[in-house]
């Protein structure tokens, strides 16, 4: 009865996305990819030196009005084009409930007076439709300190994962993370200033999320090719680099494919608030996952990653441990 009474279960195999035992000569490109790394690099402190930021009102000044409807959930589009009639230069709308909106508008030229009348100018729009709940304003002080401590942010977040890497792998490793992740930063932050997208606090806190992004996948490239430096004791540097980056190439793709899936739709269907946010992720994911697999692994070529480093980290706890059994036979 026991057996009659048996489950059948089917035994399913996994689909394979994306195929195994790959060959990719990624080594045969490395100069290549380095070149034009460094190419987009210059282009993107060109276009940050001479285009400069479109800074937002985080960074630029001016100010954040909040409102509540009364007769009904914000139309949002039509605020949009109400406001954007005015003449009064970047104007956020954002709504953070079905009545409530956040509205900041940009520093007006002529000081004190001009922004008191682009405010007033603002609520007659509205009209009596809305009530007026909070005003800020973000004087040119206090937007140049969030300026200031978005970049302190951005360059303390490279000096940590550049220690960390360092303490955990050799000064190689250490090296090709903080020219990828500095690849990184640059060619996003170059981008936003070549086009003059808005940049503001969520673009930083975006930057910083790349980085974590990026130095995630680098370390994870870096820790194989450091199992290989101990595993292929005669095999030449190069060809070990390219099976280490062929044996973690289907976890680099499949992570970047599912981030950008859920990046995307943010994108498309965000609104234009978060667009600007959603796509600095978008492309911090694409170039942090170009640069782990063609910069920042193909750069410990040119160093010169040493293996006897590596060897002695494993032969102390193997000489300890034998020194601990010689002891344990004596007693």
């Amino acid at each position: 009865m026991q057996d009659s009474a048996m489950f059948f279960i089917p035994d399913f195999k996994g689909f394979d996305f994306f195929p195994h035992g790959t060959r990719i000569n990624f080594m045969r490109v490395k100069g290549l990819s380095l070149a034009l790394s460094l190419i987009c690099m210059v282009a993107s402190l060109l276009a940050m030196a001479v285009l400069g930021f479109n800074y937002g009102v985080d960074f630029k000044g001016g100010t954040v009005i909040e409102v509540q409807s009364l007769d009904g959930p914000a139309d949002i589009p039509d605020l949009r084009g109400k406001l954007g009639e005015l003449g009064l230069g970047s104007v956020q709308i954002q709504a953070f409930s079905e009545h409530d909106v956040l509205i900041r508008v940009e520093t007006q030229p002529g000081g004190e007076a001009e922004q008191q009348a682009a405010m007033h100018a603002i609520i007659d729009v509205l009209g009596p439709g809305f009530e007026q709940r909070r005003v800020e304003v973000v004087g040119p002080a206090v937007s140049g300190e969030l300026r200031r401590n978005g970049i302190l942010a951005v360059f303390g977040s490279l000096i940590a994962i550049v220690l960390y890497v360092w303490v955990r792998f050799d000064w190689q490793f250490a090296f090709g993370a903080i020219v990828a992740l500095v690849h990184d930063v640059l060619l996003v932050a170059g981008i936003f200033a070549l086009f003059q997208l808005e940049f503001d606090l969520s673009i930083v806190a975006a930057l910083l999320t790349v980085l974590g992004y990026s130095v995630n996948d680098t370390v994870v490239v870096s820790d194989r090719i450091r199992e290989n430096l101990r595993r292929y004791k005669k095999m030449e540097i190069n060809d070990l680099i390219n099976t280490s980056i062929n044996e973690t190439i289907s976890r680099t793709v499949l992570t970047g494919a599912t981030t950008l899936a859920a990046l995307i739709a943010l994108l498309l269907f965000g609104g234009d608030v978060l667009f600007n946010f959603s796509l600095a992720m978008v492309l911090g994911v694409v170039i942090g996952t170009y640069s782990s697999v063609f910069l920042a692994a193909p750069l410990l070529g040119y160093l010169g990653v040493r293996r006897d480093g590596l060897a002695s980290r494993d032969a102390a706890p193997a000489g300890e441990r034998a020194e601990t059994k010689k002891i344990e036979r004596v007693g």
